[in-house]
């Protein structure tokens, strides 16, 4: 399975906005700083990058987590996360198992560029959001370790200045308070219902809900990185509730759950579509069942690598008007994220059903405009 990607929410104004993976943001005063004052400097720093240095891991045969986190981090020590992403990009098509990790070898580049550079602002400026902005979550991930959630809470309403001033409820404005939901999991040991009252800190409903959505696919996370070093146990997960713990949260927090729970279910049944198609129709309340669809509709999208054609007949396997149409609608937004581009989701809504093509056309249009 490829790596999550993200949905849409409503704003407070009622526009589709961002809601799901991405950027870990936990950010000193001087960082922010920084940060804002390269902006520019991000968008053009991928333009410059040289040839990709060979892949060391396909010339030693060894195709591991381990071995590409040591070949990535050297790069970035020795030539810069640029060269390090370029190595993930020119094997991206060549090796199965680069594209299928792809989110979290950019993890482990946007570590091994915090340490290098030490400097969060500095480290955003040599970043790239190939692969769901694993670069910059990785980056956050590593300054949170050293920060802590007592720092997180205390700073949670001024850290994400920097994009709500900008361009508030936008891409970047999203990736920093979804991060924000990742690192307090991460700063709490996987404590999934600390960590969601710790997003309680920040205010806003529309930021609250993208926090919980970081918690939640934190959670998920921690059973299946592909990282051998670490304990692949999480506590706020079951093998005979699938849908656990998006039953058990208090209201406020389940679209945040059912917006990524998907993506244990169908390990939990061998990839079953059908029957997670079964435990989403189960969900009684309207919006958390649509939402759990699209949330499938990613999935699929993922599991496809955004082939239209394999995504439309998988989605077909929903047994309901609504499933389907969501499920295409969830599809749609992943092709938007993983492109960068709105090309090839239009490709994908110009196949669907004359009933399902105008929900998807103004969604993708609007998604996409996020990220201009």
């Amino acid at each position: 399975m490829r790596s999550k990607k993200p949905l849409l929410k409503a704003s407070p104004s009622g526009s589709f906005r961002p809601t799901l993976i991405v950027v870990l943001v936990a950010v000193v005063a001087a960082a922010t700083v920084v940060l804002q004052a390269n902006l520019s400097a991000k968008q053009t720093s991928s333009s410059t990058a040289k040839p990709a240095p060979a892949d060391q891991c396909v010339l030693k045969n060894d195709i591991t987590y381990t071995c590409y986190k040591n070949e990535l981090t050297t790069a970035v020590n020795r030539v810069g996360p640029e060269q390090a992403t370029a190595i993930v990009k020119a094997q991206y098509e060549k090796v199965p198992y680069v594209k299928t990790q792809c989110h979290q070898l950019m993890h482990a580049i946007g570590r091994a560029a915090l340490i290098k550079h030490g400097d969060l602002g500095q480290t955003y400026v040599h970043g790239d959001h190939f692969c769901a902005s694993g670069y910059f979550h990785g980056a956050s991930e590593e300054i949170i370790k050293e920060k802590g959630a007592d720092y997180i809470v205390q700073k949670a309403d001024s850290v994400c200045d920097t994009f709500a001033k900008s361009r508030p409820y936008a891409l970047d404005h999203y990736n920093c308070v979804h991060g924000l939901g990742h690192g307090f999991m991460e700063a709490q040991d996987g404590e999934l219902f600390r960590s969601l009252q710790a997003c309680d800190s920040l205010t806003g409903s529309w930021q609250q809900s993208s926090c919980y959505s970081g918690v939640f696919m934190q959670n998920i996370m921690i059973a299946q990185s592909p990282d051998e070093s670490i304990n692949h146990t999480s506590r706020y997960l079951k093998t005979d509730d699938p849908m656990y713990p998006c039953d058990a949260v208090e209201a406020k927090y389940k679209s945040g759950c059912y917006i990524i729970q998907t993506s244990w279910a169908l390990q939990q049944v061998g990839y079953d579509y059908t029957k997670v198609f079964g435990l989403c129709d189960a969900v009684n309340e309207t919006n958390l069942r649509v939402i759990c669809y699209q949330s499938l509709g990613r999935d699929v999208s993922g599991a496809q690598l955004n082939d239209i054609n394999k995504v439309i007949s998988t989605c077909n396997l929903g047994g309901t008007p609504e499933a389907r149409s969501n499920c295409f609608i969830g599809a749609a937004k992943d092709f938007v994220y993983t492109f960068h581009s709105d090309k090839q989701a239009n490709g994908l809504c110009a196949k669907l059903p004359v009933d399902t093509k105008p929900t998807c056309d103004s969604t993708v249009k609007d998604y996409y405009a996020t990220f201009k």
